[in-house]
């Protein structure tokens, strides 16, 4: 029959100080590291954004120098005015037609507030390994 060996006290309170205290870093370093990971993400699709809008704006301004050497053309000025602000000419009449209004859509964007869950979750997994040390 083998002889257990009997594990000295002291020897089991410094393992359940240090074990608790590497889970509790393990938990804080993968919650930073799945923090900096999500943030990444974000900035990756607000950099996709951007450049979405910087084409719009690109667009944009060719449109208006295109509208800008229209304007220096006095008939087109001239028709402008008519059509847009009312004006007419001797012996016309002006008939307004209203359009109906376009609806917009509206989208919501989905708040990721998956820290807090990651941040639960490690919170539970020390207290469960804690629980475990006790027990033994």
């Amino acid at each position: 029959m083998a002889a257990k060996k009997k594990i000295p006290k002291a020897s089991k309170h410094r393992l359940m100080i240090f074990g608790t205290l590497s889970i509790i870093l393990m938990g804080y370093f993968l919650f930073t590291l799945i923090n900096y990971t999500m943030n990444i993400s974000k900035l990756k699709e607000e950099q996709k954004q951007l450049k979405q809008e910087l084409t719009e704006l690109k667009d944009d301004a060719e449109d208006l120098s295109t509208v800008i050497q229209k304007l220096k053309d006095p008939d087109y000025v001239a028709r402008y005015a008519r059509e847009n602000y009312l004006y007419s000419k001797n012996g016309e009449y002006i008939i307004k037609i209203e359009e109906k209004p376009e609806k917009k859509e509206t989208t919501k964007k989905a708040n990721n507030n998956y820290q807090y869950y990651i941040g639960g979750s490690v919170i539970c997994m020390v207290g469960i390994f804690l629980y475990i040390l006790k027990r033994k």
